[in-house]
């Protein structure tokens, strides 16, 4: 490879205008440069049914490390599927690479995660080849097209300890902290500390050399820039501002260099370089975050267009007319589910699932599905999503949201006031919505094909409407119009038979009331813990932590204090920040800090148990006791913001005016566990129970399944 050594640190006006030997500057021939891009045209309107975004992880290998082993970890497997496109990401954080490049650093070094994953990237360079050029290779030998994709801010060097390795933490970040967002101690509003700012040149010279360097060195078939992972991009957006429109020029100008050396550099090889981007689906979002997609699209910078991530702001026909109007197509991004993927029996990243959501991609008028964060080449989904006419007689789940809140990329924590972006239903097991007493609840659901029109050239599926809700008694439940009936129940699962000609493509109505039914008993909610909690009780095990069954009690345990090693269960009780509610956890407390949050939406309090105090942590008051020799019932009472704490029902602790604390992304949920991020912590639980819980619905779920289909 003929490449030079660039150090953007200090750059000189001559070093930018650096053009290798061989190559010139000069304005190409109109002609031919009209004939390029109609040959880029067609490239850009190739069909891609499905394209596997890879982040590149592969690089990691246990056991053999050879190209072949490299190649079956997630690429030979695809062979024969609806896979057309590889889109082939190499970058880490801004500077740190695993391909071989002379722009930023290859990571070479071995990885710190695991003695069982070894790096190969040094191995292969060795060899005279990176991950890249083997990717490229194989994709041309199998006929599939390969792009090299950029992550545009990676954060992922922002996680590792302070006192521990950091393998992704760049040359160029070291060299310039003070183009990072802020520090470990010192963190932004919005986004990530380690993040780059672009308003600075230099950040925006390091990505143009990088995308320069691959288009020179590598036969890739396009570049794609990853707008969405990970968000943020710009210091006024960080501190909690929107972009200007001086900083909008500053990244539509960068798009612009990019495309006339893409086109430079094709015309050089005789053959195109399509140009991809991939961003959240609105634009007046990516308008606040520094993004002019609209402008990009109307200057003819991109070709293709990646529409949402792991959080979604429109319908797909709100991407798909936009791509439209400029004649671009736009490919529909499924990413899986982060959290809370499960819903009793439902599973938001199962096949089914998966199915649906492709289905309304399809209807909607995707030109493919772009698949990100889903890496294992064995499932059968990329052999059907691909194929609207045959999903058609495949059985699936649609769900009235999929992706629900997703850590810090939900619309408005990566921009302020993002959420005024969100044009989507937002039932989902955590958002649960109330059903009101003397009223109806409607809920929109999509359905991404004529389940009738299938059913009346006798292929009729056996079409369900399955409702979670916290009632005792199914609720009134009606589709466009037409009342459900002969319902089944299971644990709160309310299932109703739809005939298929009642669902439409499209965008159904559906109506629930309380109307025949009735609430929960004395508790709305009692959980008696001789099991693991059930849905819509979250909780996500971490490393040092644990909740096993025992002596006929859950015991929650912290034994680890590494950073994010703490386990707590909790449940979206809904309730009204000028209500009152009652808690009642029987406990029995074995080590360390133990925890019970009440937060409505508005406010939250911690009450504490340690073996010699209960604390309520933000009110500030204690009351000292044993709480390791025995079970003790605990009882949190909430009026307005007045809050009381009865131990055995002894009044221990009386804070009127005490709820003040604002409550952690306006979470409105009860919880239980142990330790946190620094601490330990461990206690059996008996009970947890609560009340009032407004009657709510937590999931809505239309299953389609299809007839077995006959015999040849």
């Amino acid at each position: 490879m003929n490449r030079q050594v660039l150090w953007l640190g200090t750059m000189t006006a001559a070093a930018l205008a650096w053009t290798p030997p061989g190559h010139t500057q000069e304005a190409p021939d109109a002609q031919a440069l009209a004939d390029y891009r109609q040959e880029r045209k067609g490239a850009a309107d190739r069909t891609r049914r499905i394209i596997f975004n890879n982040d590149g992880d592969d690089h990691l290998l246990s056991g053999e490390t050879s190209l072949e082993a490299f190649l079956a970890k997630r690429t030979t497997p695809l062979l024969g599927s609806q896979v057309d496109s590889i889109f082939y990401c190499t970058s880490r954080p801004m500077g740190m690479f695993i391909h071989d490049t002379d722009v930023g650093d290859a990571l070479t070094m071995p990885h710190p995660f695991g003695p069982d994953r070894r790096n190969i990237v040094g191995d292969f360079i060795e060899q005279g080849t990176d991950p890249l050029e083997v990717m490229v290779d194989f994709c041309h030998q199998h006929d599939l097209e390969c792009f090299w994709s950029m992550r545009m801010n990676d954060v992922h060097d922002a996680y590792h300890p302070a006192d521990g390795p950091e393998p992704y933490f760049s040359t160029f970040k070291r060299e310039h902290p003070e183009f990072l967002f802020g520090t470990r101690a010192d963190r932004p509003a919005y986004g990530a500390w380690s993040a780059v700012d672009y308003a600075e040149p230099q950040v925006r010279d390091l990505v143009f050399r990088v995308f320069q360097e691959i288009c020179r060195d590598y036969d890739v078939d396009g570049v794609q820039l990853d707008f969405f992972r990970h968000l943020v991009y710009f210091r006024t957006v960080a501190e909690g501002g929107v972009a200007t429109d001086e900083e909008r020029e500053m990244m539509t100008d960068l798009l612009r260099r990019i495309r006339a050396m893409t086109e430079e550099e094709g015309m050089r090889r005789g053959r195109p370089i399509v140009i991809a981007i991939r961003t959240p689906d609105s634009v007046g979002y990516c308008r606040d975050m520094g993004l002019d997609i609209e402008r990009w699209m109307e200057e003819g910078l991109i070709d293709l267009f990646v529409a949402a991530g792991d959080f979604r702001l429109n319908p797909w026909e709100y991407s798909t007319s936009l791509g439209e109007r400029y004649d671009l197509p736009v490919y529909c991004d499924l990413d899986p589910a982060v959290r809370s993927g499960a819903s009793g029996t439902f599973h938001r990243n199962s096949l089914e699932a998966y199915r649906a959501r492709a289905m309304n991609a399809w209807s909607a008028g995707a030109a493919g599905l772009h698949m990100f964060n889903c890496f294992n080449p064995h499932r059968r989904l990329w052999w059907e999503l691909g194929d609207p006419n045959e999903l058609r007689r495949q059985d699936k789940l649609y769900f009235v949201n999929v992706t629900g809140r997703s850590g810090y990329l939900v619309a408005g924590q990566a921009l302020p006031g993002g959420e005024r972006y969100d044009n989507l239903p937002s039932l989902h097991p955590q958002n649960p919505l109330r059903l009101p007493a003397d009223g109806t609840l409607e809920v929109p659901l999509r359905v991404g094909e004529d389940v009738g029109a299938a059913a009346a050239a006798g292929r009729e599926a056996t079409v369900t409407c399955h409702v979670f809700a916290s009632v005792t008694a199914p609720p009134q439940l009606s589709l466009n119009g037409t009342r459900l009936i002969g319902s089944t129940t299971e644990r709160n699962w309310f299932s109703y038979p739809v005939h298929p000609e009642l669902v439409r493509r499209g965008v159904n109505r559906v109506e629930l009331s309380m109307s025949g039914s009735e609430e929960a008993g004395e508790w709305g909610v009692e959980y008696r813990c001789d099991e693991q909690p059930p849905t819509p009780w979250t909780g996500r095990r971490r490393s040092g932590t644990e909740a096993t069954m025992q002596d006929g009690a859950l015991l929650i345990a912290d034994r680890s204090t590494e950073r994010g090693s703490y386990l707590y269960y909790s449940y979206p009780w809904n309730i009204s920040p000028q209500g009152s509610a009652v808690v009642e956890a029987r406990a029995k407390v074995v080590s360390g800090r133990n925890t019970i949050i009440v937060a409505n939406g508005v406010v939250e309090e911690e009450i504490r148990l340690l073996p010699d105090q209960v604390i309520a942590q933000h009110a500030d008051q204690s009351h000292a006791m044993d709480t390791t020799d025995g079970f003790h019932l605990y009882r949190v009472e909430l009026e307005g913001a007045d809050i009381r704490v009865l131990v055995d029902g002894e009044l221990v602790i009386d804070a009127p005016g005490g709820l003040t604390h604002p409550a952690a992304g306006d979470r409105n949920t009860i919880a239980i566990g142990a330790g946190s991020s620094g601490e330990t912590g461990a206690a059996l639980w008996e009970v947890v129970r609560f009340r009032p819980v407004p009657a709510s619905v937590f999931d809505l779920v239309l299953s389609v399944d299809c007839p077995e289909p006959a015999e040849q």
